[in-house]
């Protein structure tokens, strides 16, 4: 056994460190430490959002601690129905409308964008989690593979283009 294997935390010299996304609490650990590691920007693609999925007290801590990160911080995100999150009372819809110039939302608006099933976290350190079917809890994920990344990423900003602000986010000054 490395030292790399008792020490999951060591640095990786020059490797594309995996991290285990085989289930749903391996899912919900690559995405807590993708977060941590992020130091600026992220790019989420997420279908629908479920208490389970960007909700929990740390995966907030992490957004309000990247949202907050001073300039250059940016959070975005495309969300199929933002209107289900906002009625479930997501957690993130929150944080979303207080830092609104900073977590920004949008909605796709083509049918080919809707039937997309599939869920990725990106971060501007290379870290990607990757699901098939957003609806299930398995994927494969790395700390730093900006290869790997590379295809979501074009796949995220050729989406965000083509989609509408969340405008249903948005905070009501009254």
């Amino acid at each position: 056994m490395s030292d790399r294997d008792v020490h999951p935390d060591a640095p990786n010299a020059g490797e594309n460190p995996a991290l285990p996304a085989g289930d749903r609490t391996e899912v919900a650990a690559a995405r807590l430490r993708l977060l941590s590691e992020a130091r600026r920007r992220i790019a989420i693609y997420q279908p629908a959002l479920s208490d389970e999925v960007y909700g929990s007290t740390l995966e907030l801590a992490e957004l309000r601690r990247l949202a907050t990160s001073g300039r250059g911080a940016e959070i975005r995100l495309i969300v199929h129905t933002p209107e289900d999150a906002l009625r479930d009372n997501h957690r993130l819809v929150a944080l979303a409308q207080r830092l609104s110039s900073v977590v920004l939302v949008r909605t796709p608006l083509e049918e080919v964008d809707l039937a997309y099933a599939s869920s990725y976290l990106l971060t501007d350190q290379g870290g990607y989690l990757f699901q098939p079917d957003a609806r299930r809890a398995d994927g494969r994920a790395s700390l730093a593979d900006r290869a790997g990344q590379a295809p979501l990423m074009q796949h995220f900003n050729e989406v965000w283009e083509r989609s509408a602000r969340a405008s249903v986010w948005l905070p009501l000054d009254l």
